[in-house]
């Protein structure tokens, strides 16, 4: 089978391996769809992402297709079963698992981070990672059930309620379905910041209330013409720090910031907390997806989420890591390595 391997900064490359057999409790699952995350890249530029990659590993997390075969013992699946993975395997042992906060697991599998994932032909998955996928649904549309889950995370950490008020930075693909959820949420108002004017035609498009250019304009002065007032939640998508700063800088009194865009690891922002203590700001992050994939497949099924208008193109796999390397490319939306 083709995949596409790591071995360390800035190489991947694409080769030819055994397709793999699935042991006990295992599906082979033969891949249709892989989403390119910001994860990748990080991956690829050598920094760490939610976890260590080993050289050696095919990576590729956001991943849906078709059981191929199934190993001895797995029974809520079948061949031919249509399907998506979330793949963050718990070990379900450690303290951090017994205490119901199991995405900290000391022991956790990353199909695609750790091990091997979804830039291949074939990919081996516990069934335990498995969500069925409806017909209706494009193998392109289901491979985005793990950024979904991540983002739905991340959005209960907000505690959104009907008639919250809500920012979110970034309208690439997350900012877009974070601008969705949010209206699926309760939110009475929401914003996009986002410097591109097809994203924020497409933001406006999916719901937002109003996308104001955060390069061109001064962002607070917009959202007090557009009526805004005081903001309960600013959603940081861009993972830079000059827009961390930027949300603290819009949020509300008593508004929670959710700093969801993944930054580098060295990267670092300037913070006055006598300016959190005095708006009495909560600052949060979001990691992972836990316990959130299966309602994102419902969503996702029930076609209540856009998750294709965002995508940029589908390309093959030897086009990947050009999509990894140049940041323009990435800048025109999602990717999506299609094996259909």
């Amino acid at each position: 089978m083709k995949c596409a391997v790591y071995y360390g900064k800035q190489d991947l490359r694409v080769e030819e391996r055994p397709v793999p057999r699935p042991g006990r409790g295992e599906v082979l699952v033969r891949v249709m769809a892989c989403g390119v995350c910001g994860t990748d890249v990080h991956i690829f530029q050598g920094d760490p992402g939610a976890a260590d990659c080993p050289p050696g590993t095919v990576p590729g997390h956001e991943f849906a297709g078709v059981i191929e075969a199934a190993g001895e013992g797995v029974t809520a699946f079948g061949p031919g079963d249509r399907v998506c993975v979330d793949p963050n395997k718990l070990c379900g042992e450690c303290d951090f698992c017994r205490g119901g906060i199991g995405h900290f697991c000391e022991h956790m599998t990353g199909i695609g981070t750790t091990a091997d994932g979804g830039f291949a032909e074939y990919c081996v998955v516990p069934q335990s990672q498995l969500y069925h996928v409806a017909d209706s649904v494009p193998f392109e549309q289901a491979a985005m059930a793990e950024p979904v889950s991540c983002c739905l995370h991340g959005l209960d950490l907000c505690e959104v309620r009907p008639g919250s008020r809500a920012a979110v930075i970034g309208g690439g693909m997350i900012g877009l379905l974070m601008v969705q959820l949010l209206r699926l949420a309760g939110a009475s108002f929401v914003a996009l910041l986002e410097p591109v004017q097809a994203k924020r035609e497409l933001g406006l498009r999916l719901g937002a209330d109003v996308a104001i250019d955060s390069v061109h304009e001064d962002p607070a002065e917009a959202l007090r013409r557009a009526g805004a007032g005081r903001l309960d939640t600013v959603i940081e998508c861009a993972g830079l720090p000059v827009t961390v700063e930027q949300a603290i800088r819009i949020a509300g009194n008593r508004s929670v910031v959710m700093l969801f865009g993944l930054t580098k690891p060295d990267d670092a922002v300037s913070v006055k907390p006598f300016d959190l203590f005095r708006r009495e700001l909560t600052i949060k992050a979001s990691y992972i997806n836990p316990y959130t994939m299966g309602r994102a497949v419902d969503l996702i099924n029930a076609g209540r989420l856009d998750v294709h208008s965002m995508v940029a193109q589908a390309i093959p796999l030897s086009g990947l890591r050009d999509v990894l390397a140049d940041p323009a490319l990435r800048a025109r939306g999602k990717y999506i390595v299609s094996f259909g």
